[in-house]
């Protein structure tokens, strides 16, 4: 554990959401390791672990994980250390990692972890012997839906769901595989496809939210129009009222209260109102959907603006920080990116960007993609390849979760 005066550590720290089959999240798997190279290969997995709970502990873990569980890979090492029990049995999951060997000890740590109320998962979950000691002392199975077959997964769900063992679904990549495995029984969820739409056919944007598109699309023109942009705003009442409550919250100290779009667009000046705006629309567009479709592009926008310094592109924290937000517009209007951005002027760079070509905004948003998904490899590769500090990430990533929870906490 870290101690006063010890140096500072690199940090590297990502969160990939658990969801129920409501698709509300119940918990983050908490990917860490203490620097790329630490990943794959030659990891030291026993101080990763280690280095994980005492990780949790330096940032909070309420800050991480608000109101649901983080999910913590445990060694064999940890397990019998009982490294878990510093942190609190209600808001964790120990996750057994498929690299554990199974034996008399680890039976027994886990049983112990067990009568202390702490909930087990078994990681990369295979059906066989080898795994036989601890099904019965687990809360949840995680099964990988790319490593095993559709009859095995079937299986697994007949095997396990009525000895009341939940089964999460990992590596979810399409809407079939979620259809799929939640007609069988599977209660969680992880992957990539939450962060992607649910249909992809062309679908019309409801009217309210089409005025939400054109005001964040007056204020992307250079110079704002600043009499189009109260127009646009105007239009739309509920809009109007978001925009005064958000300029009048503690988020933004301003001197005195605002009591007009004008009066607001004036004290802001051209980047805050796009940014403003920005929040608000999302905000707006992402009624109904899941908190993390919400908290997620404000995430990744807000972590994209703080990189550019860093990634020696200053002058394109704007330009990142509407590429961070627009990124996940596909899945919060539940239509494909490629026709959200009709109704949206845009530069071409940050289109070309949200697209998958290839340019400078691209590259820090690709980095920003795989240290969200814990790919600690490739974010050393192209931290290094932007030259990027990779130990500057994980303060960055947390202020940018900071920034995004205070954001939807706004009154």
């Amino acid at each position: 554990m870290l101690r006063p005066g010890d140096a500072p550590l690199e940090r590297f720290l990502a969160r990939q959401p658990i969801f129920n089959s409501q698709r509300v999240v119940y918990g983050y798997e908490l990917l860490y390791r203490s620097g790329p190279e630490n990943s794959f290969g030659n990891a030291d997995l026993d101080a990763a672990s280690a280095s994980t709970f005492d990780s949790v502990m330096l940032f909070g873990i309420d800050r991480l994980i608000p109101g649901c569980r983080a999910f913590v890979n445990c060694t064999r090492e940890s397990l019998l250390r009982e490294f878990a029990t510093i942190l609190p049995k209600d808001q964790v999951v120990i996750e057994v990692l498929e690299s554990v060997e199974i034996d008399r000890e680890v039976v027994a740590a886990c049983r112990r972890l067990k009568s202390n109320g702490y909930l087990l998962a078994l990681d990369d979950f295979e059906d066989s012997s080898t795994w036989a000691p601890l099904v019965d002392l687990a809360d949840f199975i995680k099964v990988d839906l790319i490593a095993s077959s559709h009859d095995e997964q079937l299986r697994m769900a007949r095997a396990f769901l009525p000895r009341n063992i939940r089964l999460v679904a990992e590596k979810v990549e399409t809407y079939e595989d979620f259809r799929r495995c939640d007609s069988w029984g599977f209660t969680h969820f992880q992957g990539y496809f939450f962060s992607r739409p649910e249909m992809l056919s062309r679908r019309d944007i409801p009217a309210n939210k089409l005025n939400y598109l054109r005001v964040l699309n007056a204020t992307n023109e250079t110079p704002i129009n600043v009499r189009y942009v109260c127009e646009c705003i105007k239009a739309e009442a509920s809009l109007s009222f978001r925009l005064l409550r958000y300029l009048n919250s503690p988020l933004f100290p301003l001197a005195w209260e605002v009591r007009s779009i004008p009066h607001a667009i004036s004290l802001l000046g051209e980047s805050g109102t796009r940014k403003w705006v920005s929040l608000v629309t999302l905000a707006c567009m992402s009624d109904g959907k899941p908190r993390e479709l919400v908290i997620l592009p404000l995430i990744r926008a807000r972590f994209c603006e703080l990189l550019a310094p860093v990634a020696h592109r200053p002058s394109s924290a704007n330009d990142l920080f509407l590429l961070g937000l627009l990124s996940a517009m596909d899945a919060v209007l539940d239509m494909a990116l490629v026709d959200v951005l009709k109704e949206i002027k845009l530069r071409e760079e940050i289109r070309d960007a949200l697209l998958g070509g290839e340019n400078p905004l691209r590259e820090i948003f690709d980095l920003v993609l795989h240290y969200e998904r814990g790919c600690w490899t490739e974010v050393g590769r192209r931290a290094a390849a932007l030259s990027v500090d990779a130990g500057s990430l994980s303060p960055l990533y947390f202020e940018a979760v900071n920034w995004a929870e205070g954001t939807l906490m706004m009154p």
